[in-house]
């Protein structure tokens, strides 16, 4: 699929605000980008989007879970004073990045709000040559004190008002990248395979709450029961200052992640294919917790074995995530790939031998 086309996807991906916990507003959209390659879709009691495409092998099939996240992070008003707002996180936010940032709040209509920080001489003396803290910062939405209380109540929901960008080669910044590109390669990947007939069942997954709980991605394991399972997300990319051996470059290659979350076998299957396609990549260590759904989702019933795919994206938890479009192609061919050539007997060779 060509970059045009992938870069249409995530557009339509990041326009839905969908924050950790309140993500149905995205199911519609799944629905139309998923529904229509795919024998079935539910969503889960938690509220995670469920597709299945049906192989090729004779019943019963091994099943193949692929997931990417689809909450974001985001903001919720906690306190309302004199027509301002105060906020708290929904998932890590950055808040050196957020005065001057514009946003939404969802009260009884969608407000524009502006997120301001007070003079230096208003605020604690620790802060006034410093980064300020969110608790210090206020969302103004230009309304009166009994405006504001008409309209905003605590718990509402505030969300980053950052259009989509298309920068230059094939580079794309918008808030929620994290992880909407994971949910834009699995969607070109969904729709690559109509040109495939794979073995085995291929569960795709839309969780929710990675950002805070994990609960979605932890709940359709056990609910679908996967033989293998490939997790989807974002990783850190290289920018100024930043140091090497923690970060990827942007546009240069996908990450396949090593480590205690990522079996093994795994590994070197991706690792291997990537080579035969190549496909470029770096090795992301991941010695404790990989930081995706795969903490919780390898330990569902008797272990299910993982693996970890990165797309680098630069300015994680802000307004202004950056990806680039080749990565998710690749990506979505890795995965492509992989799904086409699984053999009946795959389970059979899988063995923890961290030494291969």
């Amino acid at each position: 699929m060509k970059t045009t086309e992938i870069k249409s996807i995530l557009q339509q991906l990041t326009s839905v605000p969908a924050l950790s916990g309140y993500e149905s507003r995205l199911h519609e959209t799944l629905n139309a980008l998923w529904q229509p390659y795919l024998d079935q879709t539910s969503i889960s009691r938690v509220g995670s989007y469920h597709a299945l495409r049906y192989g090729k092998a004779a019943e019963p099939r091994p099943r193949l879970m692929l997931t990417g996240h689809m909450d974001t992070i985001g903001l919720m008003v906690n306190r309302i004073q004199d027509g301002f707002l105060r906020l708290t996180a929904i998932g890590g936010i950055d808040a050196r990045l957020l005065p001057g940032q514009m946003v939404t709040v969802h009260g009884k209509r969608e407000i524009p709000a502006m997120i301001v920080q007070p003079p230096p001489f208003l605020l604690p003396k620790e802060f006034q040559t410093n980064p300020v803290p969110l608790q210090h910062l206020w969302a103004d939405c230009g309304l009166s004190a009994d405006q504001a209380r008409q309209q905003i109540q605590i718990g509402d929901l505030v969300t980053f008002d950052q259009a989509f960008l298309e920068l230059n080669n094939d580079i794309v910044a918008s808030p929620g990248l994290d992880n909407r590109a994971s949910l834009a390669a699995l969607t070109v990947c969904i729709q690559e395979l109509t040109k495939h007939q794979p073995l085995w069942d291929s569960w795709f997954v839309a969780s929710v709450q990675e950002e805070e709980t994990q609960v979605g991605a932890l709940s359709s394991a056990f609910q679908i029961q996967p033989h293998l399972a490939i997790v989807i997300d974002v990783t850190f990319a290289n920018s100024p200052g930043s140091p090497p051996h923690k970060t990827y470059p942007l546009g240069k290659g996908i990450t396949l992640g090593w480590g205690a979350a990522v079996h093994p076998y795994l590994y070197n299957s991706f690792k291997d294919l990537a080579d035969q396609l190549e496909i470029p990549y770096k090795l992301e260590p991941m010695p404790r917790r990989s930081g995706t759904d795969a903490d919780s989702l390898q330990t569902v019933a008797q272990g299910i074995p993982t693996m970890v795919i990165g797309i680098p994206l630069r300015y994680m938890h802000s307004a202004v995530e950056m990806v680039s479009l080749k990565d998710i192609q690749r990506v979505a061919r890795l995965m492509v790939e992989f799904i086409d050539r699984l053999d009946v007997d795959y389970l059979e060779k899988i063995k923890w031998d961290e030494t291969n």
